[in-house]
């Protein structure tokens, strides 16, 4: 009956890709290992959500506890991205966080916790080509908690919308584009001075009677 149910706290498969440490190291150290890696979190959990779920596996009257929490970051923009390491200072508290907490929810979502060959600098980077986790890469359905739809469906939407900028763009520099803006098709008006018409003879003739007329009636004014 022993063998009827695995036990909860024993280390799953989940080994640090990078690591070049053989197979049985790899055992030897996970079997004294304090560090545990936290899989599939919220990129808004935060890390004092984190620390006051897994300090209840602490015992800190035995000299344990806590010793850091460090976030798994994007490469890139350096938010957090979905994962996390947890270092205790003794074993049997990694344990009790794999029997009690892993495979719980924390912001709504099913966590998963996995003792590790321990952490060194550079692992809190995502590896993905976008500087985010390599899951998040290939990942096809729409999940709010990790940033929205996977990156390669970003990308897909991302040169979807710019292809349709571009036939919008042929369009209106194409024959029988309607104008746009509305101030380059408007011109100064000029007015063709080579088309008014002379001063004729008559013309000239009106304006001697006119001025005749004026001189006549200014004397007429000074007699009165």
């Amino acid at each position: 009956m022993a063998h009827v149910v695995q036990p909860l706290d024993q280390p799953s498969n989940y080994k640090d890709s990078q690591s070049r440490v053989e197979r049985a190291k790899q055992n030897d150290l996970l079997s004294k290992s304090t560090t545990l890696y936290i899989g599939n979190l919220s990129f808004y959990t935060t890390e004092e959500q984190i620390y006051e779920l897994f300090t209840k596996c602490a015992s800190p009257e035995d000299g344990g506890g806590i010793k850091r929490i460090i976030m798994g970051l994007d490469r890139n923009t350096r938010t957090p991205c979905g994962f996390c390491f947890v270092e205790y200072y003794t074993h049997a508290e990694a344990l009790a966080s794999m029997k009690y907490v892993s495979g719980t929810k924390l912001d709504e979502r099913i966590i998963r916790c996995d003792l590790d060959l321990g952490y060194r600098e550079g692992r809190q980077f995502g590896r993905g080509k976008s500087g985010g986790q390599v899951r998040d890469e290939h990942r096809q359905d729409y999940d709010p908690g990790r940033g929205g739809w996977g990156a390669q469906a970003q990308r897909a939407e991302a040169e979807r919308r710019r292809e349709v900028e571009e036939r919008y763009a042929d369009a209106q520099e194409g024959p029988g584009a309607v104008a746009g803006g509305g101030g380059d098709w408007k011109e100064t008006e000029t007015v063709d001075t080579s088309r008014k018409r002379g001063r004729s003879p008559e013309d000239e003739g009106d304006n001697l009677r006119l001025g005749h007329r004026s001189r006549m009636d200014d004397m007429e004014a000074e007699r009165m």
